[in-house]
């Protein structure tokens, strides 16, 4: 598929990987601009950006989106077939949601409709959560809200941290991502409402 990608942290970039092994068409990668970090309060890039470098991807870092009208015509002259979003920090704007045929595919670190926010992974571990998983879905106004298409659980073990689950996470997310392109290009996938009484928020710490 011809796609964009919007994301910005490590739990992304495997996805990003993915994408680009697969054949998939990343012609743009979306990610936060570059920000002073640590002590030396060092200009740094995100972990999306230094991969799509790697790649040799286009890029580009926008403060806003929303509003942005160079970046929405940048975005709409590539007509992309889908927009993957994971970890990109910015709520996505409604021309971007109605933009491409398969939507916006969001990879989400919980197993929705449970831990809906920022911080899904801590609070799986934070609330002493057993099992938790990744949820890919369709992106809408509301804060993770949209239509799931497809789930993956992962048991959380006793001396599991945020830290030590949140790369088998992005892994598992990755090849589910995958199989969730494949699923909509071949008609397979039916969208399912998530259950609003089931909801549980995450919000960033």
């Amino acid at each position: 598929m011809d796609l964009i990608f919007c994301g910005t942290p490590q739990f992304a970039v495997p996805t990003l990987e993915r994408l680009v092994s697969a054949g998939h068409d990343v012609q743009l990668v979306v990610t936060q601009p570059d920000r002073p970090r640590g002590r030396g309060m060092e200009v740094t890039f995100s972990p999306v950006k230094r991969k799509a470098l790697e790649f040799g991807l286009p890029i580009t870092q926008p403060d806003k989106i929303k509003n942005n009208q160079e970046f929405r015509a940048q975005v709409e002259d590539l007509t992309p077939e889908a927009i993957i979003v994971v970890g990109y920090g910015r709520i996505i704007p409604g021309w971007m949601l109605e933009l491409p045929k398969h939507g916006n595919i969001n990879l989400h670190g919980s197993l929705l409709p449970k831990y809906r926010g920022a911080a899904p992974i801590q609070w799986a571990i934070a609330e002493g959560e057993t099992v938790t998983g990744v949820t890919t879905m369709l992106l809408n106004a509301g804060l993770d809200t949209g239509d799931i298409l497809l789930q993956e659980e992962l048991a959380i073990k006793p001396d599991d941290t945020a830290v030590t689950i949140a790369p088998p996470l992005a892994a598992i997310g990755a090849d589910l991502m995958m199989e969730t392109l494949r699923g909509l290009a071949g008609g397979t996938i039916i969208p399912r409402p998530q259950i609003e009484r089931e909801a549980t928020l995450a919000p960033i710490l």
